[in-house]
């Protein structure tokens, strides 16, 4: 099939690529000029494992280009895929959705013969509505379905949800729009990946809900956490004692310092904004976007608790800034507000992350990048892990020892266990543990005895 793929971004490239790996010849259509030579000339424009070699080799194949003019790629495609960004609106955080409508517009003008025109951007429920109005207000004489066909992609392991997925949502209201979408996604058929059909208003709305379930998850096992510490659970046991219930399931029950990244915060905040206007507010989801807000601010504060009580003058360095490993994405990432946090209180601020430093950069000020772990240690009053970057996950304590000011780590990840880090001389907090330290052990004993501090 011949696709057109309106947006070079995170989810436009990694889905044209993808695409272009069945067997389809795919145009991938940005308008920054800048963007589209880098691509041509084999350089993303994003961090993500395995993209670079996927989308050399079907260009080599010839099934993959890039453009910045949209009319002849699309004047040639069977479906043009919208994948522009939608951002939270400034003022009200309704989604933002100038750069969909536009590309509509555009599309509508280039449009010839039967084209589906799918929505892949997260919009709110009824866009697709508005785009196939304004396409036929464009093009009265347009033969044209609009689709709706949200993306599931995890950063950092994006091509893999995109050629494994859970399942393929299809919101169309024209069955000749669902038959083009079934032959884009055949390759898919010796996967047996599930194909849910619905109406288009329903595809909207399941991409919407799927996210805010998520966010309510890892925002509960948060709070859940902060519990433990004051009544002296683990919050690891008990994500997994109800993680091994198949009603909730494992996956998002991981205690840290809060979601960010390009999906959670905007899509959570544009479906409080959408129930609002609709008389029906979601409260629930009204509460996770603002507890996510707050933990973050606070894990500055759990760090400023583990210096003593304060990091005037100190040195904090920072282990990862990206929202999670695997990416560059520096989004809503909870370092952004830490390290906010940390300054506020004077602290000096030293960060390393394997593939953030640039894009993090222009959102901070008056930090001091390192080249590595170790560098970044180097004089620190205490180590923050706050992205579980694998380069993170067996460090040389006896290493840090000798490097930093003081043997202090805070672990906002649980990358490591309180009491293998204890054993080597560091003073370890975690998330979601027992605020109890070992003190001198009893000889009659296996166990250490416990104290409360």
């Amino acid at each position: 099939m011949r696709i057109a793929m309106v947006g070079a971004g995170y989810v436009g490239l990694v889905s044209g690529t993808c695409l272009a790996g069945f067997g389809h010849s795919v145009v991938c259509v940005d308008k920054d000029p800048e963007k589209i030579a880098a691509l041509q000339a084999g350089r993303m424009p994003i961090y993500e494992p395995g993209l670079d070699a996927l989308v050399a080799e079907n260009v080599r194949q010839e099934r993959l280009s890039f453009a910045t003019d949209l009319a002849p790629a699309v004047a040639e495609a069977e479906a043009v895929f919208i994948a522009v960004g939608t951002p939270s609106r400034r003022g009200d955080g309704f989604a933002d959705l100038t750069y969909v409508f536009a590309a509509a517009r555009e599309i509508a003008a280039a449009l010839t013969g039967f084209t589906v025109v799918v929505t892949k951007s997260t919009v709110p429920v009824g866009t697709g509505d508005e785009v196939e109005r304004i396409i036929r207000e464009t093009n009265p004489g347009a033969e044209v379905a609009v689709v709706s066909n949200p993306e599931f992609l995890r950063e950092g392991a994006a091509i893999e949800d995109f050629k494994r997925p859970d399942r393929i949502v299809i919101g169309a209201e024209d069955p000749r729009g669902a038959a083009v979408m079934g032959e884009v996604y055949r390759p898919l058929y010796l996967n047996a990946a599930p194909i849910l059909y619905t109406d288009r208003r329903t595809a909207e709305l399941t991409k919407y809900a799927a996210n805010a379930f998520l966010a309510t998850k890892i925002t509960f096992i948060n709070e859940m956490a902060d519990l433990c510490e004051q009544v002296g659970a683990n919050v690891q046991q008990v994500a997994r004692g109800i993680g091994l219930d198949n009603r909730i399931g494992a996956k998002f029950l991981h205690a840290g310092p809060g979601y960010g990244g390009s999906c959670f915060p905007k899509d959570t905040l544009a479906l409080v904004k959408t129930a609002q206007d609709a008389g029906t507010p979601v409260r629930l989801v009204e509460t996770v976007v603002s507890v996510n807000d707050q933990r973050k601010r606070a894990m500055a504060r759990k760090v400023i608790l583990a210096c003593g009580g304060s990091v005037r003058g100190k040195t904090i360095a920072i282990l990862g800034l990206t929202f999670k490993p695997n990416t560059d994405d520096m989004r809503d990432a909870p370092a952004l507000s830490i390290i906010t946090g940390l300054q506020d209180g004077g602290a000096r601020i030293r960060a390393y992350d394997p593939e953030g430093m640039e894009a993090a950069q222009p959102l901070l000020s008056d930090v001091t990048y390192a080249s590595d772990a170790y560098d970044c240690a180097h004089g620190a009053d205490a180590v923050v892990i706050v992205t579980e970057w694998n380069a993170f996950r067996a460090l040389d304590f006896a290493r840090l020892a000798t490097l930093m000011a003081a043997p202090v780590m805070v672990d906002l990840r649980n990358v490591y266990t309180a009491e293998d880090v204890r054993r080597r001389g560091f003073r370890y907090t975690g998330i979601g543990q027992s605020r109890a330290v070992p003190v001198d052990a009893d000889p009659d004993r296996d166990r250490p005895i416990i104290r409360r501090d």
